[in-house]
């Protein structure tokens, strides 16, 4: 694939080779050829460029998982502009400083989103207005968006997807510099709110050739790929989509996850790569007929957070289907290690380097740790950002190494195996979530003094968030839904506590800090029985 600069690229090569052959399908029906999908991602780069979207543009994209995701998401690469694709459930509160911090000159929503994505944009009008809606860093970013609207009635000032699209497609300028910013993909991280990774063509396109390269492959041109992963979450754009395209496979767009009419689509449309996340395998744990209803799969991939190998090894036994996970971050593009690399199988282990990607562990220090004890990971190679909107920091160092915040251990073989998390991130069903963004909210309501949110273990979506709430007030059962209804309003549902805990005080340190480590002390001890 030498030569290559631009993801969009790969959709001509593949039109080029196979114009007649299925690229992209919806579970209700609709689908697109290597040859329609070419032509579709050039009306929209096309309209793009009459719309005034010039290269660099911000276009933030908030549509699930169908069709005009990935013509959108493309033909904004082809455009050269900047794709921004956020979770199509947040909240209009989370939409509008998006919208602000990346200055968007576009929202792209559909008919589950629009709603939200109007309130969003009045925000950020109000803000470019004058008002304080927003921090003042966010607001002097803020630009008031286009709205394009995909299937739904339009209000004043609004444009159809259809209108954005040109009669022809323009042939587009190649792209000549694989540097060129991409898209901002935004992650919590391992601390403070959440912000945006600036992702090159370059690094897209350097972790897809790296994903290529892995044997036996984790797909091939012959596959039918289950797209049931959120094409927004950087694991299902570029190591699902993007594998796609690198291997000219057939794509299968589901728009949410559902345990009975998931295990159908994959019978009916044969797939026989199947990407989830760690918590589908806990919802077809109970389905007695699970062998034959994966009867078309010949491998299951999962990443975005840890699977403990006792689930690894009662799926494999139960269905013959290999399970194979890896490592990986939005800042990586994201794939940086696979089980499919190990050089054999260990229990626990998230596999070795993908092909040049370089591992390495350090300590507080900045050395190498003692023997075999764990150490913070560094990665480095071409498939890296390029550091956090807008200005470019905390990317990777002068040497092309990067510190990810986690902790872990290499054994003799190459195999990375995880320990723990420097920072307080916490993952649900394999997203990010910043404490500190649920704190805020939570703080926001009356009858609160102070909160502190943690992450506690749970079968179904690998850790759930859990709230310790010291209360201003006597009324606890009150609080406790009034909580409820303000994260309901302001926060996504994967970010919202699975429970709120009314307590006297929080336990602090000698210097007054929250010690979040008791408290999911607390939580184990209850876990185990031993905390009423």
């Amino acid at each position: 694939m030498s030569g290559i600069r631009d993801v969009a690229e790969l959709v001509t090569l593949a039109a080029g080779e196979s114009p007649d052959r299925l690229a992209v399908v919806e579970a209700g029906g609709r689908s697109l050829t290597w040859a329609q999908l070419e032509d579709e991602v050039g009306r929209i780069a096309t309209g793009l460029a009459a719309s005034g979207i010039v290269g660099g543009h911000r276009v933030l994209i908030a549509i699930g998982n169908r069709i005009e995701f990935v013509t959108t998401y493309l033909g904004v690469l082809r455009a050269q502009a900047v794709a921004v694709p956020v979770n199509p459930l947040a909240k209009a509160g989370e939409l509008a400083r998006m919208i602000a911090d990346s200055g968007a000159r576009m929202v792209v929503a559909d008919t589950d989103t629009v709603v939200t994505m109007r309130s969003a944009v009045d925000v950020v009008r109000s803000v470019v207005d004058g008002g304080d809606a927003l921090d003042p860093e966010l607001a002097a970013r803020a630009v008031v968006p286009r709205v394009v609207v995909v299937g739904a009635t339009l209000l004043p000032g609004e444009r159809s997807y259809d209108h954005l699209r040109a009669d022809i497609a323009r042939p587009a300028l190649p792209l000549q510099d694989p540097e060129k910013l991409a898209a901002l993909l935004y992650t919590s991280g391992t601390s403070g709110l959440p912000r945006a990774a600036m992702l090159t063509h370059r690094a897209l396109l350097a972790n897809i050739e790296q994903v290529a390269q892995v044997e036996p492959p984790m797909m091939h041109g012959d596959d039918v790929v289950l797209g049931v992963l959120p094409l927004f979450h950087v694991y299902g754009l570029n190591a699902v989509l993007g594998g796609v395209l690198r291997h000219r496979a057939k794509l299968v767009l589901v728009e949410r996850f559902d345990p009975q009419e998931t295990l159908a689509i994959i019978d009916d449309e044969a797939c026989s790569v199947v990407p989830v996340a760690p918590p589908v395998f806990a919802y077809w744990r109970p389905e007695p007929d699970l062998k034959e209803r994966l009867g078309p799969v010949r491998l299951m991939l999962s990443g975005s957070a840890p699977l403990s190998p006792e689930v690894v090894r009662e799926f494999t036994d139960r269905t013959g289907v290999p399970v194979h996970q890896g490592y990986g971050l939005t800042e990586a593009s994201p794939v940086v290690t696979s089980t499919l690399c190990s050089k054999s199988f260990q229990v626990g282990s998230v596999g070795a380097a993908l092909p040049d990607i370089d591992i390495r562990l350090i300590d507080d220090d900045g050395h190498p740790p003692e023997g075999d004890d764990p150490g913070e990971i560094q990665i480095r190679g071409a498939n890296l950002f390029s550091g956090y909107w807008p200005d470019g920091a905390g990317g990777p160092d002068a040497d092309g190494w990067w510190s990810t915040g986690d902790v872990g251990f290499l054994d003799q073989s190459g195999d990375l195996f995880l320990v723990d998390r420097l920072k307080e991130l916490v993952i649900v069903s394999g997203f990010n979530v910043y404490p500190v963004e649920v704190e805020d909210v939570i703080e926001e309501v009356p009858g609160v003094a102070e909160v502190a949110v943690i992450g506690v273990a749970d079968d179904r979506t690998g850790e759930a968030v859990v709230a310790y709430v010291r209360a201003s007030g006597a009324d606890h059962a009150s609080l406790v839904d009034a909580v409820r209804e303000h994260c309901a309003e302001r926060l996504a549902r994967f970010k919202q506590p699975s429970r709120i805990e009314i307590v006297d005080q929080l336990p602090r340190t000698v210097t007054g800090k929250v010690q979040k480590g008791r408290l999911r002390g607390m939580e184990r001890r209850r876990t185990l029985g031993l905390l009423e």
